[in-house]
């Protein structure tokens, strides 16, 4: 009988990528997926490490999975726990340390070598290189038929933000070819995609070569964005996560001029205070900012932001705080996400000791989350009464309902007799729910 597994994703859509690329990698070794961890014989914790829940959680799920494991053998079965992903990759000899039920540790680009492993049953348990070509030329071509579909096409990050853990656990940035990802988004949208995601950890330093004219040529995200939208049946194009700093005129040229790319940019800033950029190592300014948002504006009108803000960064004052704060209010964010600051092992802000008082941190983040909130609230409600192109995902949780999103990432539902799903509808929005629209079908 094949052997069963089950992943469980954490974090990021880079890890959703990962996990549906090793999900495909491991059935055409021969292995089935299962419904959960409780029926599978190989048990996968796809793993984050942007913040310290995440970690937390994954050492909770290896608690609970090493009781599974040891019930299993008293029957006679076996269970294989494999964690991979970044917490995988920078505290691979702890995971082991704590819980000795763990068979292997797989870092984020290492994933492709975990059929062969299985098959060959090594000795070796902790496989961590950064190995990002081999990675992407292991993987398979996707079987999913998915409406709106993620591809990773940058992976790693240069920029060595003094909070942030990705330069250690993704590595050195790499891009793929622009030939691989034009035949896999062009094999997605023959099984159905209409809609692309383009993932990155620092998805605009994205940079390639073809050949033009017999020479080697670079080019950047404008161009792979340009040469994706001429795929016939591809609706819509999408991007993140960006840097600002890489954010260059060719790419703001291509908001104005690319009709599939879509007006919704998410672009993180992370503070407001010049201060804090600078012991963040951001390589930007609050001016730099808020230009670039302007400059971005001015060529499309119709464009809308999100961002990350971090509360509570070591040192952050109530005058740093109150910038942040001024950015928020001058931009006018569609979504964001805002977090207290969490200390990640082996960062430059780690031993930063000079620390923001809890209670205060958590009053700010309060204070933040209610201000993006309402400007999310009053972004939604100017749509109100207006009609607005939806591109259908699938079906709702109600009967004959269905779900789509609007250029600005909105989620839409629609309640129809005929299947909705892969078109792209002109719908009113007529009712607004929480962070949802309702609407119907414009004559």
């Amino acid at each position: 009988m094949n052997q069963s597994f089950f992943i469980k994703t954490y974090g990021c859509q880079m890890n959703e990528y990962d996990s549906e690329k090793l999900n495909e990698l491991l059935k055409f070794n021969g292995y089935k997926a299962s419904k959960n961890f409780e029926e599978s014989d190989i048990a996968i914790l796809n793993t984050c490490h942007i913040r310290e829940k995440a970690s937390e959680k994954l050492y909770s799920d290896l608690g609970r999975l090493s009781k599974f494991k040891e019930n299993k053998a008293k029957v006679g079965k076996k269970m294989h726990i494999i964690v991979t992903g970044c917490v995988a990759q920078a505290e691979g000899d702890e995971i082991l340390k704590r819980n000795k039920s763990v068979d292997y540790i797989f870092g984020p680009q290492n994933f492709h070598k975990l059929p062969k492993v299985l098959n060959d049953s090594k000795s070796e348990k902790v496989f961590n290189d950064f190995l990002c070509e081999d990675k992407f030329s292991s993987l398979l071509p996707s079987t999913g038929k998915e409406v709106s579909k993620l591809v990773t096409i940058q992976e790693g990050c240069d920029k060595f933000c003094s909070f942030c853990v990705v330069p250690y656990t993704r590595g050195a940035e790499f891009s793929r070819p622009l030939e691989d990802i034009y035949a896999e988004v062009s094999s997605l949208v023959k099984k159905g995609a209409r809609e692309i995601t383009l993932l990155g950890q620092n998805v605009s330093a994205y940079k390639s070569e073809i050949l033009k004219d017999g020479k080697k040529v670079k080019v950047k995200l404008s161009y792979l964005c340009e040469v994706l939208s001429k795929i016939i049946g591809l609706e819509r194009i999408r991007y993140l996560t960006s840097h600002p700093i890489d954010i260059d005129e060719l790419l703001i040229d291509q908001h104005k001029i690319n009709s599939k790319l879509m007006p919704f940019l998410h672009l993180p800033i992370q503070s407001g205070s010049d201060r804090v950029l600078k012991k963040m190592n951001r390589k930007h300014d609050k001016k730099f900012y808020l230009d670039l948002i302007k400059k971005i504006r001015r060529k499309n009108n119709s464009m809308a932001f999100s961002s990350d803000f971090i509360v509570g960064y070591p040192g952050e004052t109530d005058h740093d705080f109150e910038e942040t704060l001024d950015v928020i209010e001058r931009v006018k964010f569609a979504s964001s996400y805002s977090f207290k600051y969490s200390s990640r092992p082996g960062t430059p802000a780690s031993i930063d000791n000079n620390y923001v008082n809890e209670k205060k941190a958590d009053v700010r983040l309060k204070k933040i989350q209610e201000v993006l909130n309402n400007q999310q609230k009053e972004f939604n409600k100017s749509f109100l009464g207006k009609s607005s192109n939806v591109l259908f995902t699938g079906k709702g949780k109600k009967i004959n309902q269905f779900v789509g999103r609007t250029p600005h990432l909105q989620p839409v539902h629609v309640f129809s007799n005929d299947d909705l799903t892969g078109q792209l509808l002109k719908v009113e929005l007529s009712q607004l729910t929480s962070f949802s629209f309702h609407g119907k079908l414009s004559n």
